[in-house]
């Protein structure tokens, strides 16, 4: 059976940092975040109802993902939660995420696999996250 598909794509800046790391990364950069979200579903059929014929709405999709995943992560430092300085830096600046993972691209697309998940309601799903962290480098949650 075939299925149908829809993909917006969204754009954030962010900063990290990999605590332990032996690499470049365990340093506090930054990246131009690129977001794929795929939902899966049937168009709705229904008759005289101005989204028949859509899976979800385009627009509704961008009010989810901004609430959930932008306002919270656009313009963030990432930390985990054992990072040295984390709780001084939270306590001082109003856009500092700790996490209980290390904040890597594939922990971040689970992550907000994770939080998009559950808001996607059927007859729709999420059917996957992508997540650039470069132009050239991404990791796909893909339920």
């Amino acid at each position: 059976m075939s299925q149908l598909y829809i993909t917006r794509e969204f754009r954030f800046e962010g900063s990290h940092a990999l605590t332990g790391y032996n690499g470049k990364c365990r340093h506090i950069h930054g990246h131009s975040y690129r977001l794929m979200v795929t939902v899966s579903g049937e168009p709705s059929l229904i008759p005289g109802d101005p989204k028949s014929g859509m899976i979800m709405d385009f627009n509704d999709l961008k009010k989810i993902v901004t609430q959930y995943v932008l306002d919270p992560l656009d313009h963030s430092l990432m930390l985990r939660k054992d990072a040295p300085l984390s709780k001084e830096l939270q306590a001082q600046y109003d856009n500092i995420r700790i996490f209980d993972f290390q904040p890597t691209c594939e922990q971040l697309t689970l992550y907000i696999a994770q939080i998009l998940d559950p808001v996607i309601t059927p007859p729709n799903q999420l059917h996957s996250v992508r997540l650039y962290e470069t132009p050239t480098s991404f990791a796909e949650w893909v339920k």
